[in-house]
């Protein structure tokens, strides 16, 4: 395990000791340790070989060994134990927005229930509103919280899947017998959510048996759950199911198309074959029975499928049915904006407010991904719970970054703010203050329940503010955790297109946030995007290129995203905003 790894699990430990009701000290404990490794500077392997861990402040002997094991075996004996001493439907009830080990606790000890189904029995009945400290209000919302995550309680983030798919597919891919492999599935799609993992592999019939057990013997598979000729159907460590199909090399382009989906653009793509006399499916072109047409054509790879249609390639991205085929019938399907076109992003925090690195390494992090410019954007002064900035700490920010652009060469940090927009639509910082930024991100971090007329009004009289560049995580949804807050989309982009103002896709892979489907619409009403990963150390710039993947699916080309610009335009762009 790496540092943010075993900072995770010391985390999980102290909440499921305050699940427990352990002393408050010890849970404590845990959570500060997890803080301090995870802001620590030390290299884990230097520290865990020296035995020098308790050289971090809050890490005493018995964390250290903790600590030690987990880096060592990637488990620990304590963790485990402590996992298994908690029932596995108090877990779940973590998951639900709204609750915490203390209530749980409550709810778990009055009510003596353990499940999640038994709760909301519980809440359906009136019992949980009959608590004290809870209401009626409490118990609707642990009802939606019950209902949301039964909506995502099979799902994983594009980002776990995909880092785990790369990792098959390439050790597959790798194998003698193995000619082409590939990840398909909504994974390829880059949705937001996926349930499972598809992979494809060319591999001639007499050679899969070695494949099978390659795959069979992973680290990352728990089991085989199902194996046949040509498919074998595994159970992940994590949860997930993975699939590997092993085809013929001829077979492969049409599997990979096939399985990659989406299901609505597999039956637009059967109903285009037979109208050329063909059949179509997961392994060739074959002619329609009762049909006259051309024969078939060979196709090698997934664009001469699309070619013998009559399409241009459609990229995985956009293939949901939406417009793609009649785009692509008409040589219209735009160039689609790639990881290779960003030259830098702009949501970015350091440890001046609620980030783990320096103003210094944020930058060299930046500079070592090949861009040109960064944005720090740290949290204003509302965000008192972020360490949110005063107007002296701000300045004195300004004059950092002033001297670090006067050392760089062709590089540069731009000067930007998180500013928060307030329950009346007003922000956090005066004018006079906003107007020495390069640009203002403006977010909702505060007062989630309002109304969606309320929400609504709330962000465009944002948006109508002079100084504001762009709207930060437009939604505030958080992918498994909770939904955003109600807000009327449609009149948000609107307002965007009618002052000027970018809308942010907010790539950290737990918000991905404009969602792709509303992408689309707000760059039909030239509203441009700024992708911005929303870091908070320096690995956390590379989930700018999982906002890509939303930005694709969105149907965006470099023009519609500032990320693209050069420095010189991006600076024009801000000051254009501002000038209205």
């Amino acid at each position: 395990m790496d540092k943010n790894e075993i900072a995770a699990k010391l985390d999980e430990m102290g909440t499921l000791l305050e699940l427990k009701g352990e002393n408050p000290f010890r849970t404590r404990a845990y959570h500060n340790a997890a803080q301090a490794l995870s802001t620590s500077t030390a290299d884990l392997n230097v520290l865990v070989a020296n035995g020098t861990l308790t050289d971090i402040k809050g890490i005493g002997k018995g964390l250290a060994g903790l600590i030690t094991e987990f880096h060592s075996t990637g488990t620990a004996k304590d963790y485990e134990d402590l996992r298994a001493s908690i029932p596995p439907g108090w877990l779940q009830m973590l998951r639900i927005q709204g609750l915490g080990p203390k209530r749980i606790r409550i709810i778990t000890e009055k009510l003596r229930i353990d499940t999640v189904d038994e709760l909301k029995d519980a809440c359906l009945s009136g019992a949980v509103a009959r608590l004290e400290g809870f209401g009626e209000k409490t118990q609707q919302n642990i009802l939606a919280g019950i209902a949301h995550l039964s909506s995502v309680a099979s799902k994983f983030l594009i980002s776990t899947a995909l880092e785990i798919a790369a990792e098959l597919s390439h050790s597959i891919g790798a194998l003698p017998q193995v000619k082409r492999c590939a990840v398909a599935g909504s994974v390829r799609r880059r949705k937001e959510l996926v349930g499972d993992i598809d992979i494809i592999a060319s591999v001639p019939s007499g050679k899969r048996a070695g494949v099978f057990a390659h795959f069979g013997a992973h680290p990352l598979v728990l089991k085989l759950e199902s194996q046949g000729e040509t498919k074998s159907s595994a159970r992940l460590k994590n949860g997930m199911q993975c699939d590997l199909r092993l085809v013929e090399d001829v077979e492969f382009p049409f599997a990979l198309n096939y399985f990659t989906g989406s299901k609505e653009h597999n039956v637009e793509m059967r109903s285009r074959a037979l109208l050329r006399g063909w059949s179509l499916n997961e392994y060739a072109f074959t002619p329609a029975e009762g049909k006259k047409g051309k024969k078939p054509p060979r196709c090698t790879d997934e664009r001469t499928i699309y070619k013998a249609l009559g399409l241009t390639y459609i990229p995985p991205e956009v293939r949901e049915n939406g417009g793609e085929f009649e785009a692509a019938s008409e040589k219209e399907l735009p160039e689609l904006v790639t990881d290779a076109d960003i030259r830098g992003t702009f949501h970015c925090h350091t440890n001046a407010s609620d980030g783990l690195s320096t103003l210094e390494q944020m930058a060299e992090a930046a500079q070592a991904l090949g861009w040109s410019y960064l944005g720090i954007a740290d949290h204003s002064q509302a965000a008192s719970y972020a360490n949110g900035l005063t107007s002296d700490r701000v300045r004195a920010q300004w004059k950092a970054i002033d001297r670090l652009n006067a050392r760089a060469k062709g590089f540069v940090v731009f000067k930007g703010t998180e500013c928060d927009i307030l329950p009346d639509g007003s922000l956090d910082f005066p004018d006079g203050l906003l107007s020495g930024f390069d640009y203002v991100v403006a977010s909702i971090h505060s007062k989630f329940k309002m109304t969606e007329a309320e929400a609504t009004k709330r962000v465009i009289r944002a948006l109508q503010h002079k100084q504001v560049t762009m709207l930060g995580h437009p939604t505030g949804r958080l992918l498994l955790e909770r939904e955003g807050y109600p807000l009327d989309l449609a009149q948000v982009i609107q307002a965007a297109a009618d002052h000027g103002k970018s809308i942010e896709i907010n790539a950290h892979p737990m918000r991905l946030d404009l969602d792709w489907r509303w992408v689309r619409s707000a760059k039909e009403k030239g509203v441009k995007i700024c992708i911005n990963p929303d870091a908070h150390h320096t690995d956390g710039l590379r989930d700018t290129f999982y906002g890509v993947g939303i930005a694709r699916k969105g149907w965006l080309e470099p023009a519609d995203v500032v990320n693209t610009y050069t420095k010189a335009n991006v600076d024009r762009f801000f000051r254009r905003v501002r000038e209205g």
